[in-house]
């Protein structure tokens, strides 16, 4: 579904991504995993269209997209789920739900916001509320439910679980995993490795902005390099 080859992005002078590559098979949930600054999330935001590679190619079903802007490449089915949330506070859930949908014409929008209040009931009970009432844990929720909006074929998720508790870790890990079971394809930064991993049918670990080492999370799990340097085991 996803192919990226050769990635390069810098910000100004500083190459932030050296040679990132991968691949994501339709109906997979792939994992990203590695340091802070590898490069992770930068990967994704190219991916996004919301920066531009120095070198390389991204290809999304066969096609390129490395040069499409943000909004080409959502309506091309791919939707970002971005570090940090970035809701908008001030709006209520029903708002920020419907503008995850702000490029459909069809008339199935209201049948897809029951589907994420379905998912998550809390947000159904409090749809009027604004976003910023909410605790980290509900926000994430919302983040989803609106890249969910966007009917998407790859929807990337970018440190989901930072800053949750224990139980909304494995609530929201859960959810990832339901999304794939109902056919959406997954691309995932973690810094979890090991929650990342054990829910990955493939990962690739990412070093200084390269890829390092690939296959599939159970393979990686077991790997002295990635529990030395990751798990700390």
């Amino acid at each position: 579904m996803l192919e990226v080859n050769g990635l390069s992005v810098a910000y100004g002078a500083i190459e932030a991504v050296k040679d990132v590559t991968f691949t994501v098979q339709e109906g997979q949930i792939v994992c990203l995993v590695g340091a802070n600054g590898a490069g992770k999330s930068t990967t994704l935001r190219t991916v996004s269209g919301l920066l531009r590679p120095r070198r390389g190619e991204i290809r999304f079903r066969g096609e390129p997209i490395h040069r499409l802007p943000a909004h080409a490449v959502l309506a091309a089915g791919i939707a970002h789920c971005p570090e940090g949330r970035r809701l908008f506070a001030a709006m209520s859930v029903e708002e920020n739900l419907l503008l995850g949908a702000y490029l459909r014409r069809d008339r199935d929008i209201a049948a897809d916001a029951a589907r994420v209040y379905e998912l998550f009931p809390v947000l159904g009970q409090r749809r009027t509320q604004r976003a910023g009432l909410f605790s980290g844990g509900e926000q994430q929720m919302l983040a989803i439910g609106r890249a969910m909006m966007a009917r998407p074929k790859l929807l990337m998720f970018d440190e989901p679980t930072m800053g949750l508790s224990p139980i909304m870790i494995q609530q929201i890990l859960d959810t990832i995993a339901v999304l794939r079971d109902r056919g959406t394809t997954i691309l995932m930064v973690e810094q979890n490795a090991l929650a990342a991993l054990t829910l990955a049918d493939h990962g690739y670990v990412i070093d200084l902005g390269r890829t390092t080492l690939s296959g599939s999370g159970r393979d990686l799990l077991a790997d002295h390099r990635v529990r030395e340097a990751y798990l700390g085991q």
